[in-house]
């Protein structure tokens, strides 16, 4: 069996065997043949037909499934898949087709010279802020000529806006007070930081946060710290603030385009707003701007002295220190022979004098040790007298002693003494018109003298009856002599004459007086203020001798000559009065509005109607006079506020004769009239058919309540909150008496000054202008803004950002010292140009802190941005008056951290008293 298959395995393999020796020799002789036939080259030919065999199909392969593949797609786009846009075949037709020009107008604001210089200015900002990297991107002009359209839209807009408003009150009204109430809280927070310890002394860095702290407090919900002294914060704010204004000057078309609108704000914000914003507020620039505003003016080398002495900047010392001896090293290298060798060697002491001054002052500095003048000299003991009677002729003094003797309880002695005074001048007045009337043949002695008898009695009443408080106190005998001569005689001008020597006689010697005052602190600040420390040698003010002070501080019988009448007050009688006309009436070029008023006034026999004619001004003056007598009035009757400008206005009028009415019948009720009997003498004389005679005289007017009427906390609020009524109309007394009193601190003073500085800036006033300052003052703001101006402004904006066409380079910050120099010579100059009669006024110390209280605030970065967002804020309420602008700013000075201690602040305060209710 084995056998078997072993022989039958072998004879399969030999077939296998034979089967491939078949088959090469087959494939050997067709080769070998075709070689034969067809020669060496037939291989490749026959690759060649393979090839193209294989390439063949594979094309037709290709054609026959891309034409399938297309007619799949067409059939599965019409049933699946979403329609295309019809945007994009749009924006490609659109770029296939060629740039079309765009045509800009180039007029603006309608005044061509301010067209051109704002034209200039939108070229050069495109020129500088985007051209310089689009080119980089594109050629295609057009996406900068709409960035341009849309400048251009926007100031279209901006200027016809402009047009509209009327800027009087904002440079009258809005931008002072928004001056004074920033000086206010630079004072307010000056006095916190001078609280504190002395060894912890404030730097720049506390008296800022401080700032902002006072700021919160007076504004209660905005507070720009954050805008202040965050760069990134500002911007931000700045950024948000431009796209507001966008929205507001750009149509809506264009506002929509995001890319353009982010172009536009970003060239407004970072390119313009932010530079102008960084020069207005740095302090360099500001003091040089001071010196050179005040250019004419000479250098004082006394003020430079001052300014030395009186510095507390180490930095600034040390630079005029080495200046000093910079100098010296070149006045002692010159080679001078003859008369020139003298003028050296007092340049060379002077600058000795100078180099010294400041060493001494740095080292006092340095080691703490410094000394307070005043104090220095009341503990030295041997100071300069004053006597009582250049005291008594002198504003500054005058207001010292009257401090002290209101401390002490002497207020009614001197009042008393200068009410006499004021008393004698007006009774000679008043007999001289009197004489001189009786030489014209016109008989009034009865009127006369019988004014000057009310008079003397109501001194008598207010001072020396035994119903007075405070009473002066003098030998009875004499008072009972004064008492015989009113009852029996006609009052003179010197009728109290004897009683006034004996009350200046107690004064000067009694030690509770001036002997006491001399030893007071009061009298050593007396001495700083009439600049007397240093030297022993009184200088009193220059009118000084011919001066008078007149009147009672304290009002409750202030009776005036000019107020006084004949008229007696009867119960029976019973008054009507209201206004039944407005005109307006032109008197020598001067319009004003006149009221007609019909009296009506019955009795128990007979009955008058007669028609009276009043002014606005002639209100406001009555008013002034019944509130001054009758001080329960003041919170009862309130007369209708004053308008400078547009108060010719129909529906004006017609609104302040109906509030005018109002005035009159609440003033004449019977619960008014039984309430101040001798309220009627004046209702009378004001409504009687006769010229109106304005002016409460200078007996009443001179001195101003003893108290002053405040409101609650009066420093807790915008300045323009606490200005007197009686002055608001006139515009620049308005202004000089705001600034006054926050520069100079008045309102912390006696009101006695206060009210002297009034009358003398209103006798300035009407002196230099007349009536026709607030005239003069519409005038200048139209001016101000007449094309003219605006044009030179914005050619001065353009020259400042692009000098010669050329966006100017980031200034280098100036050197330190030149910098402290800067300083000391702005200081210099401004101390320099102040008027001796303003010291001879306030006092040469309160002038001299005043001045720098003010340059100080501008040296602080921080403070000068706070100022510029104000003046922004106000520009743009004013520009834009039916938006909420005031509610945005709110929103956006709302993530301050002050405002949330503020809030914090006032719950912890308020929330006791919330449980004990």
């Amino acid at each position: 069996m084995l056998t078997e298959l072993w022989n039958e395995e072998k004879s399969l393999k030999g077939r296998r065997k034979r089967t491939s020796l078949s088959i090469w020799g087959w494939g050997s002789l067709g080769i070998v043949l075709s070689l034969i036939t067809f020669g060496p080259f037939v291989i490749f030919y026959l690759a060649f037909y393979i090839l193209c065999f294989v390439g063949g199909g594979f094309v037709v392969t290709l054609l026959f499934g891309k034409t399938n593949s297309e007619k799949y797609l067409e059939q599965c786009e019409h049933s699946f898949l979403p329609p295309t846009s019809t945007g994009i075949p749009k924006c490609l037709e659109e770029m296939k087709r060629e740039a079309r020009t765009i045509k800009i107008d180039r007029r603006l604001t309608g005044a061509n010279i301010i067209d051109e210089p704002l034209q200039q200015v939108i070229q050069f900002s495109l020129r500088d802020y985007v051209q310089y990297w689009y080119y980089t991107l594109s050629d295609d002009e057009s996406f900068l000529l709409e960035i341009r359209q849309t400048l251009q839209n926007a100031l279209i807009q901006f200027a016809t806006r402009s047009k509209e408003i009327d800027w009087q009150p904002y440079f009258t009204t809005r931008i002072v007070d928004d001056f004074g109430t920033h000086l206010r809280v630079f004072r307010k927070a000056q006095q916190k930081i001078t609280e504190k310890d002395d060894q912890a002394k404030g730097t720049a860095e506390d008296l800022v946060d401080t700032f902002f702290e006072v700021e919160v407090e007076m504004e209660k919900d905005v507070c720009r710290d954050l805008v202040c002294t965050s760069p990134k914060d500002e911007e931000g704010f700045l950024r948000d603030l431009c796209e507001v204004l966008l929205y507001l000057l750009l149509p809506p078309g264009d506002f929509q385009n995001k890319i353009m609108r982010y172009f536009v704000r970003e060239i407004l914000a970072r390119g313009i707003l932010l530079p102008l914003i960084n020069q207005l507020s740095d302090p360099d620039y500001i003091n040089q701007y001071i010196i050179w505003m005040i250019r004419d003016s000479n250098c004082n080398y006394e003020a430079f002295m001052n300014i030395i002495k009186l510095s507390d900047n180490i930095g600034e010392l040390e630079a005029v220190r080495d200046k000093a001896a910079e100098e010296l090293q070149y006045l002692r290298s010159l080679d001078t022979v003859g008369d020139d060798i003298n003028t050296i060697k007092n340049q060379i002491n002077s600058l000795l004098f100078v180099k010294k001054v400041c060493d001494s002052r740095i080292q006092r500095l340095q080691s703490g040790k410094e000394i307070n003048t005043v104090k220095l000299a009341a503990n030295f003991g041997k100071l300069c007298t004053v006597p009582l009677d250049s005291i008594l002729v002198d504003n500054v003094a005058l207001q010292f002693f009257m401090d002290f003797m209101q401390q002490t309880g002497g207020q009614a002695h001197l009042f008393f003494w200068m009410t006499v005074e004021g008393y004698r001048v007006t009774a000679q007045q008043q007999l001289e018109v009197l004489l001189s009337r009786q030489k014209d043949g016109k008989h009034q002695t009865n009127q006369t003298k019988g004014l000057l008898r009310a008079a003397a009695l109501g001194i008598y009443e207010q001072y020396l009856s035994e119903k007075a408080s405070p009473r002066v106190t003098v030998d009875d005998y004499l008072v009972a002599k004064l008492g015989d001569t009113l009852n029996h005689e006609d009052p003179t001008p010197e009728i109290f004459d004897d009683i006034q020597r004996k009350v200046y006689e107690l004064m000067l010697r009694d030690e509770r007086f001036y002997p006491s005052f001399r030893q007071n602190a009061l009298y050593v600040r007396m001495l700083a203020e009439l600049d007397m420390l240093k030297d022993p040698s009184f200088r009193g003010s220059d009118d000084g001798d011919g001066e008078s002070f007149n009147g009672s501080p304290t009002g409750s019988i202030n009776l005036s000559l000019d107020d006084l009448s004949n008229v007696s007050s009867d119960d029976s009688v019973q008054l009507h009065a209201y206004i039944s006309d407005t005109g307006v009436c032109n008197d020598h070029g001067k319009t004003y509005a006149l009221y007609a008023i019909t009296v009506h006034r019955r009795s128990l026999n007979s009955e008058e109607m007669w028609k009276t004619y009043r002014r606005y001004s002639d209100f406001h003056d009555f008013h002034m006079r019944i509130t001054e007598q009758f001080e329960n009035l003041s919170s009862i009757l309130k007369l209708p506020g004053k308008k400078t400008f547009n108060n010719m206005d129909r529906d004006f009028l017609e609104k302040r004769k109906k509030d005018l009415n109002a005035y009159l019948q609440l003033l004449l009720t019977p619960e008014m009239m039984k309430a101040s009997p001798a309220l009627a003498h004046y209702v009378y004389d004001f409504l009687e058919n006769k010229a109106y005679s304005k002016g409460k005289g200078d007996f009443a007017r001179k001195v101003p309540p003893l108290i002053p009427k405040t409101d609650s906390d009066p420093e807790h609020c915008r300045v323009s909150a606490q200005l007197d009524d009686t002055v608001d109309d006139n515009i620049p007394l308005r202004v000089m008496l705001l600034l006054m009193d926050e520069v100079f601190d008045l309102k912390e003073r006696n009101q006695w000054l206060r009210r002297n500085i009034k009358n003398l800036l209103q006798q300035l006033i009407r002196a230099t202008y007349g009536d026709t300052i607030n005239r003069k003052i519409v005038d200048h703001v139209d001016w101000m803004t007449s094309p003219e101006q605006v044009a030179d402004l914005v050619k001065r904006f353009r020259d400042a950002f692009w000098p010669n066409g050329i966006l100017a380079e980031t200034v280098p910050c100036r050197d330190k010292a030149i910098r402290m120099r800067t300083r000391v010579a702005g200081k210099t100059k401004l101390l320099s140009i102040m008027p001796d009669e303003l010291k001879h006024i306030i006092g040469a110390e309160t002038t001299r802190k005043g001045i720098l209280r003010v340059f100080e605030m501008f040296q602080h970065n921080q403070l000068n941005r706070r100022m510029v967002y104000v003046f922004l804020e106000g520009f743009l309420e004013t520009l834009f008056p039916q938006y909420k602008f005031r509610e945005l700013f709110n929103k956006l000075h709302s993530r301050s951290k002050q405002i949330q201690k503020y809030k914090q602040k006032l719950q912890t305060t308020q929330a006791p008293s919330l449980q004990k209710r």
